[in-house]
Parts: C-alpha cells; structure tokens; sequence
C-alpha cells in the first residue's frame, strides 16, 4: 500500500508539473515606442533574459520595437532629467517559471539611437547578449551582460566606457587611438589583448570579464 501511495504521489506531481508549464504559455504582441518631439539626454536600459541591439536611427526619433505579453511587458519613462529608462516588469505566479522560456524572437529588443544625441547609455541583461553599433555619446558607455556576450562595434565616447560580461566574451571596436584611452581590464578563465591596466589618456575603458575573452581594437 505503501509503494502504491508513493507510485500515486509521483504521478500527481508529474501531473501538476505537465500542467504548469503549458500555463507557461504567452500571447506576445509586437510593440513599437518613439521618443517624438521629446528631449532624451540619456538612456537606461535594464532587463532580464533579453537580446539587447542598439544601432543608429535614420531619424531624430529613439525608436524601440520589442514584443509585451500580459506577464512579461515592458515600462517605458521619460524622467524629469530627461532619462529614458526601458525595465521588464514580470507579473507570474512560480507555475509560470515552470516550462520553457519564450522564443527568441519574443526576448529580442531593437532600439534605434539617432547620432549624438545621448549623454549617456547604460543597459543591463542576462542570460542574453549586448551590441551597439554605431553610437556616438557626449559623455559614457556602461553595458552589463550576465550570462552573455558584450559587443561593440565602432562605438563613440566623450569621456568613458564600462564593459561587463559573465560566461561571455568581450569584443568589438572603439574609435579612437591607443592613447586616447586609460585602461583597466580584469579577466577570469580567458584571454585578454588589452593590457591589465594602462595609464594616460583623456577616456577611459574597464573591461571586467568572467568565463570569456576580451578582444577590443581601437580604429580610427
């Protein structure tokens, strides 16, 4: 009787488990934002289990295409110092982390960044990776990945630059000449081509990379 109250119980649970990863299911819907006539000096982007792509807008608009469900959506704010921040806000009961995650196309956010007219930019994600492309900022870059890749690509800064990635890699280019960078890397079961620290310059770049390699080049 015993063994058989056991055998019962287990199957009970393994009902229950089926049961609550099909409530894991969402209806996403594709989402468009524009920043309009408004006045956007800096940008604060953070996330969970996100695909983070920023690159150059053809126009004077911010522009966020991204996919909201009734449990995963996205908050999106002009403060009064004119920071426009984007967080994920998760509204689930512990059956819904129970199941597969959404598809990649649903975790994918698009963000589309006129030249020069950001600040600053500082985004943050897991389990998912980081690329810029194409930016110029007046003042700082702060990119933050754990759980994946940070990449920039011919990335523009006044002032100074801040990269973070766990069980990723590092890499990409900046513009910009050797010297024109104070350097401080700190690497974990990788390899880095940038030096552990270097002084000098009027920018700086911090590398900070666990589990990954830092590859960055500056080009001109």
């Amino acid at each position: 009787m015993k063994k058989l109250a056991v055998l019962l119980c287990a199957v009970v649970g393994l009902a229950l488990l089926a049961f609550a990863g099909c409530s894991n299911d969402q209806s996403f819907t594709q989402k468009t934002y524009s920043s309009g006539e408004s006045t956007i000096k800096s940008l604060s982007v953070n996330v969970v289990d996100r695909q983070l792509e920023f690159t150059h807008s053809e126009d004077d608009e911010i522009r966020i295409n991204y996919f909201d469900s009734q449990k995963e959506y996205l908050d999106i704010s002009i403060s009064q110092g004119d920071c426009l921040t984007v967080n994920l806000v998760t509204d689930k009961e512990w059956t819904d982390f129970i199941g597969s995650k959404p598809s990649a196309e649903f975790r994918k956010i698009q963000i589309a960044v006129p030249e020069n007219i950001l600040i600053s930019l500082s985004a943050s994600t897991t389990n998912e990776n980081i690329s810029v492309s194409s930016l110029s900022l007046g003042d700082s870059l702060s990119l933050n990945s754990n759980g994946g890749s940070v990449l920039c690509e011919r990335v523009n800064v006044g002032k100074s630059i801040s990269l973070t990635a766990k069980n990723g890699d590092i890499s990409g280019t900046i513009l910009g000449g050797w010297d024109d960078f104070s350097i401080s890397c700190t690497i974990k079961k990788g390899n880095c081509n940038l030096p552990e620290n270097k002084e000098g310059g009027a920018k700086s770049l911090t590398a900070d990379c666990n589990n990954g390699n830092i590859t960055i080049d500056f080009v001109k």
